[in-house]
């Protein structure tokens, strides 16, 4: 994993620059939706905004970890594995407090896909891989 450049283009696939894109997220600005968080969310992982990831995983989620530390050279392994060369929406749902997210990512070669549940307290969250967006 190398350093993002601002100038690059976004991980997300949105066509554009990363510094107009994703990167306001990571560094403080708020994903206005669950579509939006789940891309930027992918971004960090491409980007190695590992504070970004974690910051917006719900506590109720199986992977958080109240061992900050440890979970941050955890996702930064992953991080520096891990080719990033996709991503793709396949179905997004949302209400005022839920969202699901079906996506497919191409990481290393491989083709991952999953339905991502979303909820909002406050701001968005990343809250689990669920089985089925319904």
């Amino acid at each position: 994993m190398k350093k993002l450049s601002p100038n690059a283009p976004c991980p997300c696939g949105s066509g554009q620059k990363y510094k107009k894109c994703c990167r306001r997220y990571h560094q403080g600005g708020r994903a206005p939706d669950a579509l939006s968080l789940m891309k930027s969310r992918y971004s960090a992982y491409a980007a190695g905004a590992v504070d970004y990831i974690i910051d917006t995983t719900h506590p109720d989620n199986p992977q958080y970890d109240t061992d900050r530390e440890r979970w941050r050279n955890e996702i930064l392994a992953f991080c520096r594995g891990t080719r990033f060369e996709g991503l793709e929406i396949l179905a997004y749902r949302n209400t005022d407090s839920e969202a699901t997210v079906r996506f497919v990512a191409r990481l290393s070669g491989d083709r991952m896909e999953e339905c991502s549940r979303f909820l909002f307290d406050d701001r968005w969250l990343y809250h689990s891989a669920i089985e089925n967006c319904g």
